[in-house]
């Protein structure tokens, strides 16, 4: 059975968007990412699927499947995940020549269990904030990754779920990369 991580990007005061809800302090980075990239690679060997919202596969279908993406290290191992869109709305999610996602458009938390349980590795889900929310309300997180940017943003909204129980994580690993990226690896501790 695979597990589900939650991957995101987060300023070093916690959030993953900003008050707008929009993700755009990766953009402030100065210089490439290339150290981290290479190690994205190796972690995705471990991934077998990702989970994303609709407003995220909008972002990334704009830009993964084509040749935009043709000098990102990762973009041939990203591609070839399989890939799960969470929506109510939209009817199809094609992903450039590639298969196409499949569309879970029925109950959330009952599509992740089935996802995880079809899976033999792990599954990834990235930004899709509202998504996760549900996941980690439902105890269905079963690892967080946070990759935090030297950049303080003051104000937005963070991975975990607002007025929830808190979650108790136990840090794995902890990474360093160029231009002051840190990834934190966490197991979220079941309760009870």
């Amino acid at each position: 059975m695979g597990q589900l991580i939650v991957q995101d990007f987060v300023t070093a005061d916690g959030f993953a968007a900003n008050t707008d809800n929009e993700f755009n302090a990766y953009e402030l980075l100065e210089g490439g990412t290339a150290e981290f990239d290479r190690a994205q690679l190796e972690w995705l060997g471990s991934v077998e699927a990702m989970v994303l919202g609709a407003n995220t596969y909008r972002m990334f279908v704009e830009y993964w499947p084509t040749p935009a993406s043709n000098g990102e290290i990762i973009a041939p191992a990203l591609n070839g995940l399989r890939r799960y869109v969470f929506s109510r709305h939209l009817e199809a999610a094609p992903w450039g020549d590639y298969p196409p996602s499949t569309i879970e458009s029925g109950d959330a938390i009952e599509a992740i269990r089935r996802i995880k349980r079809a899976s033999e590795k792990d599954i990834v889900l990235w930004g899709s904030l509202s998504l996760g929310e549900s996941f980690f309300a439902a105890g269905e997180v079963d690892a967080v990754r946070l990759v935090v940017m030297p950049i303080g943003q003051g104000a937005g909204r963070g991975v975990f779920p607002a007025g929830q129980d808190s979650a108790l994580l136990r840090l794995d690993d902890v990474n360093t990369y160029d231009h002051g990226l840190v990834e934190l690896a966490y197991t979220v501790r079941k309760r009870g």
